[in-house]
This record gives C-alpha cells, structure tokens and sequence, in this order.
C-alpha cells in the first residue's frame, strides 16, 4: 500500500476497564502488517499524570520503557511485541501531557492572551499529537484509553470525532469494543450491554465502524443481526473477541471473523491476501510443546501478575523457541522465608522492582538458586541483589547491600553514582532507554548473543559500586558485561553454575514471539535440561493460565 495517504483507525471501549483493547490493537497491527501494510500506534490515556513512571505497579501494570527512553503504557509492549513497529515518545500521550503543553503554551503568551478552552486548545493539542505519530505510516492504530463515558476521556473522544472531519471519513474507521454477556441462569447470550455502550458512544458525536463484542463463545448469526441492527453497523462489522487460551491466538481469531478484510474495506485500502503462516507455526507449537518447565518468579508485585507482563511473554517466548511449555509460579519475596517451597522448580526468574519491601526474600531465592545450581536470571534489580547475596555469602561481606535499603549499610555494592545524588524528581530522572553495552567473549552471555556489542534498554537509578568489583571478581564473579567506557557493569555471571546470569538492563522489552531474546531463550534452555525427563502433560499452551481473559 502506499504511504501518500494515512489511515486512522481508532479503537474506544465501553462498560467496564481490561476489556483488552490494547491487544486487540496489537493484533489488527499483526494482521494488516501480514497484508504489507506498515503500521504505527498511539495510546491515548485520560490519566493526568505525565507519564505512568511514577505510578504503582498495583494501579498501572508494567511500565513500559521504549528504546527513546520514554517510560509508557504496558499497552507499547503489546503493540511492539506483535509487530515490527518501533514506538518512543510519541506513541503514548497522556492527559498530564496534553494539558501541560497547552498550559506551558499559555504561560509563553503563544494564545495572544486568548481564553483557553477544552475546545478548541486542548483538542488540537490532542490532534497535534495524532499526526505527530502517524507521520510515515499507512496505517496508525490509536487506542482510547479508559470507558466510554468516564469524564476523563471526552477531551479524546471529541478530538477524534472532529479528526475524522478534516482527515476525511473514507480514511477513518471507529472500532469499539465492549462485552456480550452469557447468563447462565436464563442461558441465554445478553446484548444490552454492548447497545448502551454504543448508545453512550453515539451520545458524544461517534458512531462505531466495527464492534468487536468481548465473549466466551462465538457469537451465532442471529444475535450478530440483532447487534447490526441496534447498533446501526453492518453485520459483517460485528466481529466476535472469543476468550482464548493464549494471547497469541488473538490474531488469528480475528482473521477467522474477516476483522481485517472488513477494515480495508471501510478504509477502501488494495492489499493482498494475508500471510499468516508464522502466526498458525506458532500456534501448532505452542499447542504441541515438547516439555512442560516451571519457572518460579520471586517479586514483590505477583499479587498483580500484570506487573511483570514483559518478562511473562518473554518468558514464553523462549519456551516456543525451545518447543517447551513455560509454566510461571509467583513467589511472593515478603513472605518467602522457607527456601525450600523452590525445589520443584526448573529455573528462578528474580525482577526489577524498588525499595526495600521483599528483598531479603529475593536474596534467598538468588542463593538457594546459585547454591542447588537452579538455572537463574536476574533483571535489573534482580541483578543488584545478586551482587549483594554474592557479596554476602561468597566474598564475605556480610552487611552488603544497596543504598536503596539500607542507606547506613558498612558494604555500599550497590550505590548511586554522583550525578544521581541530588535528583529529587522521581518522573524520567533514571538512566532510561537504550544504551550499548560490551560483553566479554567467550563469556556465557556473548555465547547467548552470539555477539560482543550489544544495546538494552535501561530503567533504573542505583548501579552496581565499581568499588567492589575487584573484590568479588577475585571470589568468583564475571562481570561480563560493561558499558563501553567500563565504568558501568551490565552484566553478571557464575561461569561454573549451568546458568547463572543477571542483567542490569531489561532484555524482555526486545523479546517478540518470533524472535525471542537471546537471554530468556537460553535461560529456557538451561532449565528444561533439568526437566528433560518429565512428559509433557499440559493441554493448553506457555501461559495459559496467566493469559485467558486477559484480552
């Protein structure tokens, strides 16, 4: 297709939050990228916070971290995850955005003293943003965050409305997502849920193209007439969002319902027929796996797995690369006291995280990992504490630790560096984004990569205390991994245990389905070595559990 002219196609969502219109965005990226479009997303989020960096994971999810550096709505990871788009800054908008640059605008006298208003101020501001992450792409894919309804998201709803005037009807398409209910005490299938919500939706100058109707069934062709005509659509244009097994199913599901077919109609685009060949490979393996490995993920944030949503699709990812099924199990780092709940594991997954809630727990994970040779990878926080548990229990510095939990702690490992001391902002004043780093060769994680120079995407203040490598290199400890100038470490590694690996940067953000990251894949691999022996007794596939009905 040709970039002369963009396409906009905009996803809202009515009744209630989590009805999973981030991957369904993801999913129509996948399938008109098999269609050789080239696609690029936006997520619109009614929130009045800049960004969510400063948020908790309990309320928001995963922060997600771009190669820019821009710390976004874990919806990026979706949209990168299942398509080859490269997103940064532009590609998440805020409220608390929005209104600072129309506020900051305002105080430099850029309104000549004019009143500002929602509208026009704001929704221009909102339409800037629209056109600022479209630019180069056929297709942009830009996702309203929250309900239909909520107060917060009207500025966004009426923005989009009046973008669809000046870009021109034949180049906008409206999709909306919303539930249809099974009750079960009188079996039958409720649509009145989805005619409010379209009603609601109507109320404030929108009118869906397409409705995807979140389900557990395939929807029959009467009750799809029935939401045709209510909701004044056509009845191809009701698309059925069956609850799968796995999130990586979602593609092929909507292809199943002609989703993409009814797209480039209403967008009146010419493509070819849809090469979905790898989506169904990946399908049958995951189906089909090999073996079943347990992975246990010892954090702080497990009681909202969400938290760690980058990491779990990693994860899966290096299972579909090993034909294995990765099974996750949380541990909650605050009350793991008795190590040995982690003897049927195959591997030990230790996170990113902050403060000091949990971490003694993450610290005996890291040493009944290193000490019973459970293959082990450590992210980010993860990677500090094992340089403290090593500093401890090897190098014999018992009091070791970060600054972070112990500010009076005798053995600083972990420290801030001298340009991070005075910060008091805690939004986007951390080392954020992609820097590059070298890895030693030969090492075990040059072996992974297949490379010496690498780049990883960072989010973090505190760094390992340079003052102490000498100390545990001569204990045992590889540093394998710096910073070009060697003054930042990277990467740690036990070179006589089957896989002991830490990192200090996030490789799961890089991890896509079909091209797994080097570091899970061989994490993955050294844990189903211990696992060989057990068949395979799962039906579903990696993640399904953690994955149904998180759409």
């Amino acid at each position: 297709m040709s970039a002369r002219q963009t396409k906009y196609i905009f996803v809202t969502g009515g009744v209630m939050s989590s009805l999973g219109k981030g991957l369904a965005s993801a999913s129509i990226g996948a399938l008109l990228e098999a269609r050789n479009i080239g696609v690029t997303f936006l997520k619109l989020d009614p929130y009045l916070n800049v960004d969510p960096g400063t948020m908790n994971p309990f309320q928001h999810g995963e922060v997600y971290v771009t190669e820019d550096g821009a710390e976004t709505d874990l919806d990026l990871g979706h949209y990168e995850r299942f398509t080859n788009a490269k997103l940064g800054k532009v590609n998440n908008m805020t409220a608390g955005r929005i209104y600072d640059s129309v506020l900051s605008r305002e105080r430099r006298g850029d309104y000549l003293g004019g009143t500002v208003q929602v509208i026009p101020h704001v929704t221009d501001a909102i339409k800037e943003a629209i056109g600022a992450a479209a630019e180069g792409a056929d297709v942009i894919l830009v996702e309203i965050g929250g309900t239909v309804g909520d107060i917060e998201s009207l500025p966004f709803l009426e923005a989009i409305r009046q973008f669809r005037a000046s870009a021109g009807r034949e180049n906008c398409c409206f999709i909306h997502v919303a539930p249809v209910l099974y009750q079960s005490t009188a079996g039958e299938v409720k649509t009145k849920p989805v005619q409010h919500s379209v009603k609601e939706l109507q109320s404030v100058g929108l009118a869906p193209d397409i409705i995807l109707c979140r389900t557990d069934r395939f929807l029959s062709k009467a009750i799809k007439a029935k939401i045709a005509l209510f909701c004044n659509v056509d009845e191809d244009a009701v698309i059925t969002a069956k609850d799968v097994e796995s999130i990586y199913e979602v593609p092929l599901t909507f292809a199943k319902e002609h989703l993409d077919e009814k797209i480039a109609q209403i967008l009146n685009m010419w493509t070819g027929r849809p090469d979905l060949r790898h989506w169904e490979r990946l399908f049958n393996t995951r189906r089909n796996p090999d073996r079943v490995i347990k992975v246990g993920m010892v954090g702080k944030y497990v009681d909202l797995t969400e938290s760690y949503k980058s990491l779990n699709e990693a994860l899966y990812h290096g299972g579909f690369a090993c034909a294995s099924e990765v099974r996750i199990e949380y541990f909650d780092s605050e009350k793991l006291v008795d190590t040995s709940v982690l003897s049927g594991l195959d591997g030990i997954l230790v996170p990113h995280g902050f403060g000091s809630r949990g971490v003694e727990g993450k610290i005996r994970a890291i040493q009944y990992a290193r000490e019973n040779e459970i293959p082990f990878l450590g992210i980010c926080f993860g990677m500090q504490l094992a340089c403290c548990e090593f500093a401890r229990n090897v190098a014999g510095l018992e009091s070791a630790n970060s600054t972070e939990v112990d500010p009076e702690t005798q053995h600083p490992v972990i420290d801030l560096l001298p340009e991070q001391r005075d910060i008091e902002d805690k939004g986007a004043t951390m080392r954020l984004g992609a820097y590059p780093c070298v890895l030693t060769p030969g090492s075990k994680s040059a072996i992974a990569y297949g490379a010496t120079e690498i780049s990883e995407r960072h989010r973090h203040r505190y760094e390992f205390n340079p003052e102490y490598r000498e100390r545990l290199e001569s204990a045992g400890l590889v540093f394998s991994g710096s910073s070009p100038d060697g003054r930042l470490a990277e990467v740690v590694e036990l070179p006589n245990h089957p896989f002991f690996i830490a990192s200090q940067f996030h490789p799961e953000f890089k991890s896509k389905p079909f091209d797994p990251h080097p570091l899970f894949e061989a994490f993955v691999r050294a844990s189903s070595k211990l696992n060989a022996a057990k068949p395979t007794t799962a039906t579903s596939g990696p993640g399904a559990a953690a994955d149904e009905g998180t759409r």
